[in-house]
């Protein structure tokens, strides 16, 4: 018997391959440098492009890719954390 597994594989490879077209995109990052990121890859005070103006630009671009609505309250120190922090943040919001 197989446990229920409520999010697909390919749902969660989607959304990592989303999320790294969305940092690319919205922190003017490489391709390349984008497919170099492993779920402990450092983001907040590790990326430069990342800083808090780019984090409110960012939650923006997740809402309308992802289609999902971000609270304020839903955002915490470690969302931003690590590239695995952020593809894990984006696909519990999915659902």
């Amino acid at each position: 018997m197989r446990a229920h597994n409520p999010q697909p594989t390919g749902q969660s490879i989607d959304i990592e391959t989303q999320m790294r077209a969305l940092l690319r995109d919205a922190l003017g990052l490489s391709q390349e440098r984008v497919d170099g990121f492993d779920a402990d890859t450092p983001l907040f005070g590790a990326l430069p492009e990342l800083d808090s103006m780019a984090v409110a630009g960012l939650l923006t671009e997740m809402e309308d890719r992802f289609g999902i609505l971000i609270e304020d309250e839903d955002i915490d120190g470690d969302t931003f954390e690590s590239f695995g922090s952020l593809v894990a943040f984006a696909a519990a919001k999915v659902g």
